[in-house]
């Protein structure tokens, strides 16, 4: 019996065939489980887990799930504090334990080396070996290799499923194609519990040993691992264990519905505890809304790490304001200067970037309250109607409509419309854009010029909704929601398709060349 795996593990060599390599696998399995004799037989098998041939690999892959899963099964690995091979030969212990011993040994060889495949440079290899180590981990439930005291763990092989987060959790290598394989255990409530825990230790030791310094790939590994985890919405739902337990399950953790979401929730945190890289804040903030907050105890903790994205500006403020939305909306948060920062979210970027909807969307439910004052409205749609000068027509399409909106819900806005003083004052508008501050720019003491000017645009959708302030506005209010989705293609259609009116270009239809009777060339001229 080698005492090591160091010493008992060799290079595979060459064989003289391509069948070759598996009758002798097959043999030694067969053997290796037909009698103890043979046990010395396991290294030639364990050979091939490191072979150059991934074929080679893959197949002693399988036949290590084989011998293990069968012996766990029959119970031949030691159980308990494992003594090292060394006390083997010194100790004085029967033939049975050593035997056992022996193979307990083997079996953590075993694991080693499919941690280290999963890092194998071959797809197939990965998955062979990732599928195999979860093969293992529901053997070890079902037959332990600890002696149980009925902890809140049960009998649930906590150690091996780290071991396996953490070849996931790759800090150089991108996993989001293996760990899309992985899913499918996720959706086993016991290893998803599991799993959270484990993904928090390794972000924790991984994140502080790194002195906190932003790892792009394996936090974008801890990303992808997160998102393709889904907790129940019901208690009834928590009834798929890899592992049967024998104790009543209202007592374990991972069959508790409450102690799922407190797993999500602080696994969560912990990731975003971190600095993140600079993309990946866009990549959690559109999934924060409906993907997150809905399965967490305690929602109202994600307010640091909204509140940190909401100031960062651009693109990042604007998705964190649906975080912000479900938070002021469902959990009563209370957020100073809201409307402020909201205020500031406006500038020439917002027709333009990809998440325009989705902003005039929730900035349409923000200002939908009739107790807003009328300073803080007025200073929206003046902010609006100035931005409007610069912004494309799909961008005005939408933003006409939201002014009026706005004048509607508040009519002491209604002053912005017409100022009879202002023909008699000078042309210096009094609106000061660059102040952040709503109740300092002078919003109500301007008017909405702006909109008058763009009555002379280019495009006759845009002048037609501009004109909408030389009527009385009707109390019902436009609806937007047809207008966030426009885009450039889509209006472009929409003109082609139209039907434009015949314009006469001559009262006198001519019926041919120089015969009109009311042209000078056809009164003096004639064709013969």
């Amino acid at each position: 019996m080698a005492p090591s795996r160091k010493s008992s593990v060799k290079q595979s060599e060459p064989e003289n065939s391509k069948t070759s390599y598996k009758n002798r696998i097959n043999t030694k399995t067969e053997l290796l489980l037909q009698s103890r004799r043979h046990a010395n037989d396991v290294f030639d098998v364990l050979e091939y887990l490191q072979s150059e041939k991934e074929k080679e690999v893959i197949f002693a892959i399988n036949a290590c799930q084989k011998i293990f899963c069968a012996l766990l099964e029959r119970g031949d690995l030691y159980v308990g504090q494992l003594p090292s091979e060394e006390e083997i030969v010194e100790g004085d212990r029967d033939v049975d334990e050593k035997y056992h011993i022996f193979i307990r040994h083997r079996y953590n060889n075993c694991v080693e080396l499919l941690l280290d495949n999963i890092g194998h440079e071959v797809f197939q290899v990965k998955e062979a070996a990732l599928t195999t180590l979860m093969k293992f981990a529901a053997a070890e439930g079902q037959h332990p290799l600890q002696k149980l005291e009925w902890s809140n763990h049960y009998n649930f092989p906590l150690e091996l499923i780290l071991a396996v987060v953490r070849c996931l959790l790759s800090e150089t290598e991108d996993m989001a194609l293996l760990i899309s394989r992985f899913q499918e255990f996720l959706e086993m409530d016991d290893v998803r519990y599991y799993v959270m825990s484990s993904i928090r230790d390794t972000v924790t030791r991984v994140m502080d040993r790194n002195k906190r310094a932003v790892m792009p790939v394996f936090q974008n590994n801890v990303f992808t691992l997160l998102t393709n985890i889904t907790i129940p919405s019901q208690s009834a739902e928590i009834n798929n264990f890899l592992i049967k337990q024998e104790g009543k399950y209202e007592d374990w953790k991972a069959a508790k519905l409450k102690e799922q979401k407190r797993a999500f929730e602080q696994t969560w945190l912990t990731f975003l505890k971190y600095k993140l890289p600079g993309n990946m804040y866009k990549k959690v903030l559109v999934i924060l809304h409906d993907s997150i907050l809905p399965h967490m105890n305690d929602p109202p903790l994600m307010i640091d790490f909204l509140s940190a994205a909401y100031s960062v500006g651009g693109a990042v403020s604007l998705l964190a304001l649906n975080g912000l939305f479900v938070l002021i909306h469902e959990h009563n948060l209370d957020y100073p200067d809201f409307y402020k920062k909201l205020y500031n979210l406006l500038d020439p970027s917002v027709f333009h970037v990809k998440y325009r909807a989705r902003f005039f969307h929730l900035a349409n439910i923000f200002l939908s309250s009739s107790h807003l004052p009328v300073y803080l409205v007025a200073a929206f749609v003046k902010r609006l109607s100035r931005l409007a000068l610069t912004a494309p027509p799909t961008g005005l399409l939408i933003v006409l409509p939201f002014i009026c909106n706005l004048i509607r819900r508040h009519p002491s806005c209604r002053v912005l419309i017409h100022r009879p003083s202002a023909a008699d004052e000078l042309c210096n508008d009094p609106y000061v854009m660059d102040e952040e501050d709503p109740a300092k720019c002078h919003a109500l003491e301007s008017s909405l010029w702006e909109l008058k000017t763009l009555q002379s645009h280019y495009h006759p959708d845009v002048a037609k909704a501009a004109k909408a302030i030389n009527q009385p506005l009707p109390v019902l209010e436009d609806d937007i929601s047809e207008l966030l989705e426009l885009t450039t293609f889509e209006l472009m259609e929409r003109d082609l398709k139209s039907q434009g009116q015949a314009v006469p270009l001559e009262f006198d239809p001519a019926s041919g060349l120089l015969k009109s009777p009311k042209e000078v060339l056809g009164v003096h001229f004639s064709l013969e």
